[in-house]
């Protein structure tokens, strides 16, 4: 990977790509700076310090630059060469491959599920089983993380006007993120359509997106017999099948840590159970 190849080649492309519709004539060749931030989603200093070398762009920034730039299947392809990504326009993968599913067999005491880049849970542990705040049956819908967040939230889930904000900015962002990563998926496309449309929190999130660098939540789970729990919620990668773990844990000697494990030694869970496109909120 070369960030200087790749920002000469973003400014050459951007050089020689006039605007959509502008029959006019422009002493500047070309887009400007601010045409193409604007289009991409981006600030006009991103472009200019990508352009110079400087910035080295997600797979998302990456892609949506192609689209504001109009450029072909060819040079999108080089672009994501020179960025270090593969490039991406087909459907969001959906499948946990071995290594995956065993990540979370190794945290049997600890809450975890498995999610697709669109946020629908494709697998979860027996200790998230236990908290009782999913299930394995149902619409695949009341599977999907964003939708339970923003269309249908759970009672069993409680937190603070803060975490809230941030859970929902960073669900926001990271499908906007795989929206432009994955543009042929339908639905994907159907799922942020429904959610614009009937949700308003969402809808300003989508159209205001902010960067979301790394994410850290808290929340309060009703175990079944009406405790709660209080856990942190921390976001692993696992590149390779493009999916999240969303991995919940209790602080260290707490009250919570312990209650926690009476609640998991009691549920008699499987271990590890695949559950489609269907995921908890």
């Amino acid at each position: 990977m070369s960030l200087s190849e790749l920002g000469a080649a973003v400014r050459w492309l951007r050089e020689h790509t006039e605007p959509a519709g502008d029959r006019t004539r422009r002493r500047v060749r070309g887009l400007r700076r601010e045409e193409l931030a604007e289009l991409a989603g981006v600030s006009a200093d991103y472009v200019r310090r990508l352009e110079q070398g400087r910035r080295h762009p997600s797979a998302g920034v990456v892609t949506a630059i192609a689209r504001a730039l109009r450029i072909s299947r060819a040079d999108y392809e080089r672009l994501c060469a020179l960025a270090g990504y593969a490039p991406m326009d087909g459907r969001v993968p959906r499948e946990a491959g071995a290594a995956a599913m065993r990540l979370l067999e190794r945290f049997p005491e600890t809450p975890a599920f498995l999610t697709d880049a669109a946020w629908n849970v494709v697998a979860v542990n027996g200790a998230w089983l236990a908290l009782g705040s999913g299930t394995t049956g149902g619409p695949a819908r009341d599977w999907n993380v964003a939708w339970r967040t923003f269309r249908d939230a759970r009672r069993e889930i409680a937190r603070t006007d803060d975490h809230r904000a941030g859970f929902q900015a960073a669900l926001a962002a990271r499908l906007r993120d795989t929206a432009l990563r994955y543009p042929a998926d339908t639905g994907l496309a159907e799922l942020v359509d429904e959610l614009r449309s009937t949700s308003r929190p969402f809808d300003t999130l989508w159209r205001t997106p902010n960067t979301v660098a790394a994410y850290e939540n808290r929340a309060v789970f009703s175990t079944p017999d009406g405790e709660g729990i209080t856990l942190d919620g921390n976001l692993l990668g696992v590149p390779g099948d493009d999916l999240l773990a969303v991995v919940l844990t209790a602080a260290p000697g707490s009250a919570d840590a312990a209650r926690l494990a009476e609640v998991v030694r009691a549920s008699g869970a499987p271990a590890v159970l695949r559950v489609g496109q269907a995921g908890p909120g």
